[in-house]
């Protein structure tokens, strides 16, 4: 799919404060002033079905005790609604589509984190996403400690419903994330998010700008 008349589909994932939104706006500056098509999206989220999916899944009141299946079940939704309204399109056309987090979320989020059978993560994935697997998934690696505390230093906001989780819970994301990498070699590019912020951003460049040539 690296044709440029079929588009770039491009996945950020991490953990909670990996400074993924950062790195996605720095490296959507970068691929315009480079003369290409770009279209930034988010999971939950990324159509107008999408982000009343993500208000429930985050923030509404209603879903404090949502089970781990209804939530795997309207992150999916809000995916294949994603897939076929935004990303299928904007590819069509040659555009560069970057989305804050995809499919590789549920896989280690739900499957990992909630312990939901990852057989039944894979299969529901697998539909959701119609074969739009992303042409490079960049996961920038952070301790979830010192993620949280950078979520803590920049924002008054009282945390959504996926950042209220216990520390245990984000250690095994990262874990799932690295050995999710570590098993699709072929698409991950790992970037250690301790590095500054400019320094992020040019690892993520030097891989990209040799994808667009």
């Amino acid at each position: 799919m690296t044709d440029p008349e079929k588009g770039l589909f491009i996945t950020f994932e991490g953990s909670e404060g990996t400074g993924k939104t950062t790195q996605i706006q720095r490296l959507a500056m970068r691929l315009e002033k480079n003369g290409r098509q770009v279209v930034v999206t988010r999971e939950p989220g990324g159509t107008p079905l999408g982000e009343k999916i993500r208000h429930l899944l985050m923030h509404s009141k209603s879903g404090a005790n949502m089970v781990p299946r209804t939530e795997l079940l309207l992150f999916e939704a809000s995916r294949a609604q994603h897939v076929d309204e935004l990303i299928k399109p904007q590819l069509a056309r040659g555009a560069v589509v970057i989305s804050d987090r995809f499919h590789d979320s549920t896989t280690v989020y739900q499957g990992v984190g909630r312990s939901i059978n990852g057989k039944s993560v894979e299969t529901i994935n697998e539909f959701a996403i119609n074969s739009h697997v992303p042409d490079l998934t960049i996961l920038i690696d952070l301790d979830p400690e010192e993620g949280f505390q950078r979520i803590q230093d920049r924002n008054t906001d009282p945390p959504d419903r996926m950042e209220q989780e216990n520390m245990n819970f984000y250690q095994a994301v990262r874990q799932g994330f690295l050995d999710l990498a570590e098993k699709e070699k072929y698409r991950f590019l790992i970037i250690d998010g301790n590095q500054s912020v400019d320094e992020v951003e040019e690892v993520i460049w030097n891989e990209i700008k040799e994808r667009i040539k």
